[in-house]
């Protein structure tokens, strides 16, 4: 199932942004309109345990300009392997070693194959994703190979390819730190207050504050020199 909202139409070359709603996918968002892209921003229902950052990603798309924002669905608790599909793994508050058990196993390859997917259909030769290899977590579909290799099979197994509109995946914030990825969106104007980045958000998207991509964010708004504007579930 999908669902669909529709916004301002716009001109310039189309492009899919993947967007979850959290600080890192509104910033490319903002990036790729700033580019002169007309954006069709894409978000997966995976069944996430901070299904809060669905709302989130809406409340982005709609004040980004996005030209239409579509949220599909694909339940990878089929599956489980990750505190963010199986209830019955925690979601770590504190620092761990190795690749954390908050990393869901092909999320990233499966939403850029529905990306590519759309891409195609919409005529769209450019896709965009806010992954980034800095201060990030560990996980392997967060690193520049892993871009730059879907993007060479994207250009193997397409039509559009085949024909000669070769499709792009931008990656802007690959080689940004957190500090660095809030100052550009900053710059933008992007409201990060609307943004849910908490792999444990409640609800209402209020942030726990203790999980890794909490500790992330705060770290980053300190070194920018900005305040933050997250929704804790308690005063920090």
């Amino acid at each position: 199932m999908t669902v669909a909202h529709s916004f301002s139409p716009s001109t310039g070359s189309k492009a899919v942004v993947l967007l979850s709603g959290g600080l890192d996918s509104a910033t490319v968002l903002a990036i790729a309109r700033s580019e002169g892209y007309v954006c069709y921003c894409l978000s997966l229902d995976y069944h996430q345990r901070h299904i809060a950052e669905l709302g989130a990603a809406k409340r982005v798309a709609q004040a980004l300009g996005a030209a239409e924002h579509r949220v599909v669905q694909f339940d990878l608790s089929n599956f489980g392997g990750s505190a963010l599909t199986d209830d019955k793994i925690a979601v770590p508050e504190s620092p761990s070693e190795g690749i954390p058990v908050t990393y869901v196993p092909a999320r990233n390859t499966i939403m850029l194959s529905l990306s590519l997917a759309w891409a195609e259909v919409l005529g769209a030769q450019d896709i965009f994703i806010g992954v980034n290899a800095l201060d990030y977590s560990g996980y392997p579909d967060c690193r520049k190979e892993y871009v730059d290799a879907f993007e060479r099979m994207a250009n193997l197994a397409t039509k559009a390819a085949v024909e000669g509109h070769r499709l792009k995946v931008h990656a802007p914030l690959i080689d940004l730190n957190k500090a660095e990825i809030i100052q550009r969106g900053h710059a933008l104007g992007v409201d990060y207050g609307i943004t849910v980045s908490c792999y444990q958000a409640d609800s209402q998207g209020n942030a726990c504050g203790v999980c890794d991509s909490c500790r992330f964010r705060q770290a980053g708004f300190r070194a920018a020199g900005l305040p933050d504007p997250t929704h804790y579930q308690s005063a920090k």
